[in-house]
């Protein structure tokens, strides 16, 4: 078996929280793995800061502005195995979580056309990862945390 390909990611993730709910967004065909629900959020640019990256992110797939953010947590994974393309990968991605207030009164929506994001939405606490279908473990972490993101600990 070839050795595995090695990547490491930095990605800077939003964690918004509101009366119950949480704000999710859901990967795209063309992204990996598709069909997931993740926070908002993805890569930090080279010569990017993380604060921008976070904001940036979360316009591009929900339409939403950040009032505030506010870094929390780190959260990482590790992975050894087939990944994108069906290549085998050690993958690394180490995730930035920023706690973000928006204007709730503004209805998600995607506004990067062709991305790795076709669905952003509001989803109760209680149906994540069983209603809507698989998340990925940073929601999970976050999940377990959030009293974290919702006070300003």
């Amino acid at each position: 078996m070839p050795e595995p390909s090695r990547t490491q990611r930095l990605g800077a993730y939003a964690v918004v929280l509101h009366e119950g709910r949480i704000l999710l967004t859901r990967i795209s065909s063309v992204g990996y793995p598709a069909g997931s629900w993740t926070l908002p959020g993805g890569g930090v640019d080279h010569g990017e800061s993380p604060h921008d990256a976070v904001v940036r992110e979360l316009h591009e797939e929900t339409g939403l502005v950040a009032l505030s953010s506010r870094l929390v947590d780190v959260h990482d994974t590790h992975v050894v195995a087939l990944g994108r393309g069906d290549q085998y990968e050690d993958y690394h991605g180490v995730h930035l979580l920023y706690a973000v207030e928006v204007d709730t009164t503004i209805e998600p929506h995607v506004v990067e056309v062709g991305g790795t994001t076709d669905v952003a939405a509001w989803i109760p606490i209680d149906q994540v990862g069983s209603a809507v279908g698989p998340v990925l473990p940073m929601v999970v972490h976050a999940l377990e945390h959030a009293a974290q993101f919702a006070r300003g600990v």
